[in-house]
């Protein structure tokens, strides 16, 4: 497993503390809430942003971001490197994460177990991978690739899908686990993505979670999903990130705590945003839930239960 080194920049200087995830509930940050959130008596765990904003030099945004992380952890959660991509990492987006990983000095960084471009092509959208020995040699290989220019492990998220690959040879848990051990990554688990994929699919959520390698999550993430017919009349399920978490989704994350501990929760809004107080009382659900379940589970395993 590869070794990494402080993500402090190299002049030696260090704009920001060290400020690591708290095992709290945090929320994905808009820039109109800002305000509302560093005037809220209430102090969220953490806050996460998507890298490609914060890919510019300097501006509003940026100000906004150093006011933001100056009083709170932040996560930076990238959707747009492409991490499965067959033609390979861009390197010029690669140096503009690692710029804003090394000015902003996160707790974490992660990405999607996804692919969004092609050659000359980009697709906005994370599409879905074959699960096969091909694929995984190539995922490990652009994330050490990943780990290595931004000096520090990262975190994969499993992926909300709508298609399954024929030639797929191995599970998604068993195909994550994989890339995990080969890389030295993280994981970050998405349960509504979990919910999600299991519904299109077939699949049973538990079972996918006694499955899954619990004890290498570092980060929870929590949203909303629309409901879809497809063209046949069954039920689909959209990954919209539009509405609170579903209830199902809550009680698969209370499996999780109860038997993982307590784990920094994000919960993901990104389309339809509300006003910040609806975001603030999704995250106390997560923080009670945390509060409840969490400090007990310590004394278990972290193995999803039956």
């Amino acid at each position: 497993m590869t070794q990494f080194a402080s993500s402090t920049p190299t002049s030696g200087v260090s704009r920001f503390p060290s400020k690591p995830l708290p095992p709290r509930a945090g929320a994905g940050l808009k820039t109109g809430h800002i305000d509302a959130i560093l005037a809220d008596d209430y102090r969220i765990g953490f806050l996460e942003v998507h890298a490609e904003n914060y890919m510019g030099d300097g501006g509003p945004a940026h100000r906004a971001l150093a006011a933001i992380r100056a009083e709170f952890p932040l996560s930076v959660h990238g959707v747009g490197l492409s991490i499965g991509s067959r033609t390979g990492l861009d390197p010029d987006h690669l140096d503009r994460l690692a710029r804003v990983v090394e000015r902003y000095e996160p707790g974490m960084v992660s990405e999607h177990l996804a692919w969004s471009s092609h050659d000359a092509g980009y697709f906005n959208d994370l599409l879905p991978l074959p699960y096969d020995q091909a694929t995984l040699d190539l995922v490990a290989g652009h994330i050490g690739r990943v780990q290595d220019r931004l000096k520090r492990p990262i975190l994969l998220e499993n992926p909300s899908t709508y298609v399954a690959f024929e030639q797929s040879t191995m599970s998604e848990t068993d195909f994550i686990r994989e890339v995990a051990r080969k890389s030295g990554c993280g994981l970050l688990l998405d349960i509504n993505n979990v919910f999600v994929s299991a519904t299109n699919h077939g699949w049973k959520p538990l079972q996918y979670l006694r499955d899954f390698p619990l004890e290498l999550v570092e980060e929870i993430h929590l949203a909303g999903h629309a409901e879809d017919t497809d063209d046949e009349g069954d039920l689909l399920l959209i990954d919209a990130h539009d509405r609170p978490v579903a209830d199902p989704v809550w009680k698969l994350y209370e499996i999780v705590i109860s038997q993982a501990g307590p784990l920094p929760t994000l919960i993901e809004w990104d389309n339809d945003v509300p006003e910040w107080p609806v975001l603030r009382h999704e995250a106390k659900l997560a923080e009670a839930i945390l509060d409840r379940l969490g400090p007990a589970s310590m004394l278990g395993s972290r193995h999803a239960a039956e």
